[in-house]
């Protein structure tokens, strides 16, 4: 499983020993949101403090786009320090030609689908993504409850990976703890997103090595 711990939940006051801690950890990539205070009611963070991440940071930036008209910045977002982008499937008028830029920027490209937005949707498209973002709570805000269905939403999204012998990787963000781990991992998770969880716990390190080797939960059926 890769861990992407959430730099929105960091403590921004010390923000370089956040980024050095996961630096020293089991985690895969760096889960960065940006927000636009118009397609979600908040605004995080921009290219200064993605920039200033950049230097530090020793893994990856997986960088999730919640704004309008995405395709404004990407090429920006990939000079920033972007090696994973995704889209929001609700933001983008032509999302063919948003991913089709993404690939031309050589970048991983992802569309990300809000809790109410069904994953039939990307059936069309599914073969030309790098990966999937499924968001287990409406976006926007840290700190969320998970919603229990998106275990569901995961398990029909891995089918249509499996039935097209795609590629295509499984990330789920929204509510992500030790204890829905080894769901998602069972339901065809392939990437968590964990803020809270991770910032918040005692001994971070340790919170990152336990999502990473979850097991499935005992009882549970295939």
């Amino acid at each position: 499983m890769i861990i992407a711990p959430s730099i929105l939940s960091a403590d921004f006051s010390r923000l370089g020993s956040e980024i050095e801690m996961v630096n020293s950890s089991a985690a895969g990539l760096f889960h960065l949101d940006i927000m636009d205070g118009m397609f979600v009611p908040n605004i995080s963070y921009g290219f200064p403090v993605m920039e200033a991440i950049k230097k530090i940071a020793a893994k990856p930036l997986d960088v999730h786009l919640m704004v309008m008209d995405p395709d404004r910045y990407l090429e920006r977002f990939r000079d920033a320090g972007a090696s994973w982008i995704s889209v929001h499937y609700e933001a983008c008028t032509h999302l063919h030609r948003s991913i089709q830029l993404l690939k031309k920027l050589e970048v991983k490209a992802g569309v990300a689908l809000n809790p109410h937005t069904p994953v039939h949707l990307l059936e069309d498209i599914l073969d030309d993504l790098d990966f999937v973002l499924i968001m287990s709570v409406n976006p926007g805000f840290g700190g969320q409850r998970f919603i229990e269905r998106s275990l569901e939403k995961v398990r029909r999204l891995k089918s249509m990976i499996l039935e097209r012998n795609a590629k295509t990787l499984i990330e789920v963000d929204g509510g992500v703890d030790t204890g829905n781990a080894p769901l998602l991992k069972q339901a065809g998770v392939d990437i968590l997103v964990a803020g809270n969880t991770v910032f918040r716990s005692a001994d971070p390190v340790k919170t990152i090595s336990d999502l990473a080797v979850c097991q499935e939960a005992p009882g549970t059926v295939k």
